[in-house]
């Protein structure tokens, strides 16, 4: 009998983690999309193109979503852990690389499967990514390290103190209206 009780107990509770989990994804896609599209307006500002495609910053929202998705998998994987003895940066930098890694990763297999989807050999496109280029894709990882790092941090600050005293230290406190004051 208590059975349809629980159900309802536990629908809302799964249907806010959803909801969390949508907007952690929309955000940190933000987040990486501003970032590629920024070096994405540096690369063809160097190149001189002119005039500048708008295209690529589509791409660039697009790699900032996936790469999202990819690191969001990595924290889902391998949940951060802040040890408070060793201070935040220490904890996180292990597994700042070890989410870059699994970026990287999942950056070759999705290269793979696009292409096949080309109709093209999964090996053969897997290898081909970052044009087989050892240091650009050390150049890559170095960068993609630069962007999670901001993000992690965050994300370690609001597991070692909580969200509303980050929100206060990054943004101030919440003023709350005096209703004393505000009569004449």
């Amino acid at each position: 009998m208590n059975t349809p009780t629980k159900g309802k107990l536990a629908h809302p509770d799964l249907k806010k983690k959803i909801e969390d989990e949508a907007k952690k994804a929309f955000a940190l896609s933000v987040y990486f999309s501003a970032w590629f599209c920024a070096i994405s307006f540096l690369a063809v500002t160097i190149l001189d193109e002119r005039p500048i495609p708008l295209s690529i910053f589509g791409f660039a929202m697009i790699k900032g979503a996936l790469s999202a998705k990819f690191l969001l998998i990595g924290q889902a994987v391998f949940p951060m852990k802040v040890n408070k003895k060793e201070g935040l940066i220490r904890s996180l930098l292990f597994q700042s690389l070890l989410y870059v890694l699994i970026v990287l990763a999942l950056n070759y297999l999705e290269a793979g499967v696009h292409g096949l989807i080309n109709g093209k050999p999964f090996l053969d496109s897997m290898m081909a990514f970052g044009q087989s280029d050892p240091l650009r894709i050390l150049a890559m990882c170095i960068v993609y390290w630069l962007i999670v790092c901001p993000y992690l941090v965050l994300v370690g600050t609001k597991l070692a103190l909580g969200t509303d005293a980050t929100i206060a230290i990054l943004f101030g406190e919440k003023k709350i209206p005096d209703e004393t004051s505000s009569k004449p």
